[in-house]
């Protein structure tokens, strides 16, 4: 088998449970290929067999692996759907970091993850994603995001104008600190934060969530991702800045924005037993009594 990892630091007591991981990959005579600026983090802290290939970008293992190992939390997650992009490289991610509603194999499982990678006792969980357009292709070729595109103010305190269309019908001219376009996937995320729904990730949707808006009526709203959304956005400055995942763009008041669903899915490997639901009740501890 062929694997490819990439990751972000992490924290000591790491150290040993990804020392144990690359050990468990040498024994099955994997050939591995790590991201090169992993690799320069690793050297110091884990012992890495010496004939691991390395890579800098999707092109260099499209068509040569089959799975992605993500070392880190949610945020290494979104790194590694912008290297797959359409490649149809599955993911699975080991969690290092925080919460962990994507990345949600802990240090304790990774042996029974390992097992289960070659033994093929998993499931693949295709999520979709979304794909933004603008006139001045502002994005170029990561015009796509997991999680969320996000509109924010950028040089001023002042709330911005943000006015939505849905299949070109007005929806909604926001006066917010900014607004969330999200996926499924996304509803964990920030737009969850600033009071949108959760959905579950098979539901074909976009959440619409604004940030801060002056106007206590106003509330989060779901619609199908076969729609269009349209959004031109004014205020006091003149540059904006938007959000997809976790890159960053300018953008100016002269740029139309159009949110589609992506063409492509990304897939994320789940263990047999994991599901949706009990993610979300064991990350946000639903039914934990402090008391018992």
């Amino acid at each position: 088998m062929n694997i490819a990892i990439y990751g972000r630091s992490f924290n000591d007591n790491f150290i040993a449970p990804i020392q144990f991981l690359f050990d468990e990959l040498g024994k099955r005579k994997t050939q591995l290929y790590v991201f090169e600026a992993f690799n320069s983090y690793l050297r110091p802290r884990v012992n890495v067999k010496s004939d691991i290939k390395l890579f800098t970008k999707h092109t260099e293992i499209k068509n040569k692996v089959d799975c992605l190992i993500s070392i880190g939390g949610d945020g290494s997650i979104l790194d590694c759907v912008s290297i797959v992009k359409d490649s149809g490289i599955p993911i699975l991610g080991i969690n290092t970091g925080r919460l962990g509603f994507l990345s949600n194999i802990s240090k304790e499982d990774i042996e029974r993850a390992i097992t289960s990678l070659f033994e093929k006792e998993f499931r693949i969980e295709k999520r979709a994603l979304l794909h933004v357009d603008t006139t001045k292709n502002v994005f170029g070729k990561h015009a796509f995001a997991l999680n969320e595109l996000t509109l924010h103010r950028k040089d001023s305190s002042s709330m911005i104008t943000i006015h939505t269309y849905i299949d070109d019908m007005f929806l909604n001219s926001y006066w917010a600190d900014g607004l969330i376009i999200a996926t499924p996937t996304g509803s964990t995320a920030y737009s969850l934060s600033c009071g949108g729904p959760i959905v579950t990730p098979g539901s074909d949707n976009f959440v619409i969530t604004p940030i801060a808006p002056h106007n206590l009526n106003v509330r989060p709203v779901i619609v199908s991702d076969s729609s269009e959304i349209r959004l031109k956005v004014e205020g006091r400055s003149k540059h904006f800045l938007a959000t997809l995942d976790s890159r960053s763009y300018n953008v100016d008041s002269e740029d139309e924005i159009i949110i589609t669903k992506a063409e492509f899915k990304i897939k994320l490997i789940q263990l047999s037993e994991q599901n949706f639901f009990g993610t979300i009740r064991n990350k946000l501890m639903w039914g934990i009594d402090k008391r018992n």
